[in-house]
């Protein structure tokens, strides 16, 4: 069994409920559900937690709509449960002794002997008074509107409900002596329940009143971190755990608890990249770390340099009286030689051309080693700004660095007559995207934009020569939760077709537009969710348009785009 991996999604069954898996492991390694702690082997097995055949296979229910400024923390109910009470046999002591803690008021303890076929040989005293009750009340209901739910064991060690627990934000309380909680090897369970004692049950009560709101709205806001990044799905428990056995294996690229245990989580977070939570943008807050004051501009180019009047001409010279500027980067894919560094107008910060080996649409997001700013400012050859817009743009996303932080902004819809996601560029007041091809955000996307997203996604982007920024912006808002950050009120970004030279571009080729309804169909499929969110923030200078003199305005031209 040396160096296989063996899943045990459903440990036991009747009428012992062993762990034996009936045939001998030897040394492969075990990720089972419902691991007891004798038998785990630390650092070698994974723990997993017991999930339900309906359990979605990519991307997982929407979470339990809790807001990061949920005022009261607390729920109706302080404590609930409702499930089976065992008359006799493996964990009958533990669910015979819940109806001690339902007061009818804030605690709901609700139990049922009415399961299994000879139910009724079994029946006690409480039976009847009990189902009664029981169907007084609806399961999500009661958990949906409880701060607190009990998670006793039951024949097993682990539970359905504990994962239905923390799709619901509701702070499991967990009954079951010697369980090694799911993946306790890099979670920090501390943050989002409370482990109880079996033999100290009449103790929960108490125990639970004590915790102030606080810590209690800290808790809920964790429950909902871990769903949404380890166990909403079947594809996500898959590659946590593989993802845990890569950290043991290769100890020297890996990830540390911080990663593992704070937004966006450790599925986000390749250690590739770095092993130093100071080189994502994730933890400058709590890292104590501020971006550096320096930007490096990317430059896309397509087509051939043969006019000093070219846009792309105009941009450099923008981007070269930027005092955030440390350098300019050209990626050349153009069919056309190389241009040479004498035709590009001269800089105070380095301007280097560089070529990807394939001259492809999601080259522009790769991990180029030239770029040393943790700032990257991806730009559009055909981009008209000035140099006060990348300056106010740069600001605005020192505040938001996890974000992509730009200029022209699109939106996308439901089509509920075509049940189908629609795409959109029409100027409202909501925005869901934000084009990268005038947009700042952190070089560690393009790492994980070239490293996390799968070959056939990138080879749609390359084969349509399309939706490259359609797919960044999704990644972005699946590692954020959040959307991007739509910068000053100018409508036209790029210059006018006649002055391009040329009589149409393929923003106005319908097809063009087709393909990009097409991605955006596609991209949700793979992430198994919509991960974009519609915003209607727009940031501006202070001051902006306001009726003072422009002598008091700090980003004047602005005005005048």
């Amino acid at each position: 069994g040396r160096n296989h991996l063996l899943f045990n999604l459903y440990s036991g069954t009747w009428p012992h409920y062993t762990e034996d898996l009936g045939f001998d492991p030897g040394q492969a390694l075990v990720a089972k559900a419902s691991f007891c702690s004798e038998s785990y082997r630390p650092r070698f097995d994974v723990s997993i937690p017991l999930f339900s055949r309906e359990h979605p296979q990519r991307g997982g229910p929407p979470r339990g709509g809790l807001l990061s400024n949920t005022v009261p923390p607390r729920r109706r109910y302080l404590l609930a449960f409702k499930g089976k009470r065992y008359l006799t046999g493996i964990g009958s002591d533990t669910r015979n002794a819940l109806h001690h803690l339902h007061n009818g008021k804030d605690i709901i303890s609700l139990t049922t002997c009415r399961h299994g076929k000879d139910w009724e040989k079994h029946t006690d005293s409480r039976c009847g008074k009990d189902n009664r009750e029981y169907d007084r009340f609806d399961y999500q209901e009661l958990m949906h509107n409880s701060t607190f739910c009990l998670i006793p064991r039951g024949r097993r060690l682990g539970s359905f409900r504990f994962l239905e627990a923390l799709q619901a934000a509701c702070i499991p309380v967990l009954l079951s002596n010697g369980w090694e909680l799911p993946f306790a090897d890099i979670i920090d369970w501390g943050k989002a329940a409370v482990v109880g004692d079996e033999r100290l049950l009449l103790q929960i009560p108490s125990t639970i009143r004590a915790i102030p709101n606080d810590k209690i709205l800290a808790f809920r806001q964790h429950t909902q971190f871990l769903w949404d990044a380890y166990f909403s799905s079947v594809e996500k428990i898959v590659s946590t755990t593989l993802e845990i056995i890569k950290d043991r294996i290769f100890t020297h690229v890996s990830r540390n608890k911080i990663m593992w245990n704070q937004m966006p989580g450790g599925l986000f977070v390749l250690p590739q990249y770095s092993t130093h939570t100071a080189d994502f943008p994730f933890y400058y807050l709590e890292q104590g770390v501020t971006p550096p004051r320096e930007f490096s501009a990317l430059i896309h180019s397509v087509s051939p340099l043969v006019s000093q009047s070219q846009t792309i001409i105009k941009l450099v010279k923008a981007l070269a009286k930027s005092k955030y500027c440390g350098q300019i980067i050209i990626l050349w894919n153009c069919d056309k030689p190389l241009a040479s560094r004498g035709t590009w107008p001269p800089t105070r910060m380095p301007l280097i051309v560089v070529q990807a080996d394939r001259k492809v649409m999601s080259s522009r997001f790769l991990p180029f080693h030239n770029i040393s700013s943790e700032a990257v400012l991806s730009l559009d050859e055909d981009i008209v700004l000035s140099t006060s817009e990348v300056d106010f743009a740069f600001i605005v996303w020192c505040s938001f660095p996890t974000r992509i932080v730009g200029f022209p902004a699109r939106s996308h819809f439901w089509d509920s007559s075509k049940r189908l996601w629609g795409y959109t560029s029409k100027w409202t007041n909501e925005f869901s995207m934000v084009l990268t091809g005038a947009a700042f955000y952190h070089r560690y996307y393009h790492h994980l934009f070239t490293h996390y997203l799968p070959t056939h996604l990138l080879d749609l982007v390359d084969s349509t020569s399309n939706c490259e920024d359609i797919l960044m912006n999704f990644l972005v808002s699946a590692v954020t939760k959040l959307p991007p950050v739509k910068v000053t009120q100018k409508k036209q970004h790029k210059e006018p077709l006649m002055q391009q030279g040329s009589k149409s571009t393929r923003w106005t080729d319908p097809v063009h537009f087709a393909q990009r309804q097409n991605c955006i169909n596609t991209f949700a499929s793979w992430f198994g969710y919509m991960p974009l969110v519609h915003s209607q923030l727009r940031l501006d200078p202070v001051l902006f348009k306001d009726q003072v003199s422009v002598l008091r305005k700090k980003y004047r031209d602005l005005e005048r785009s």
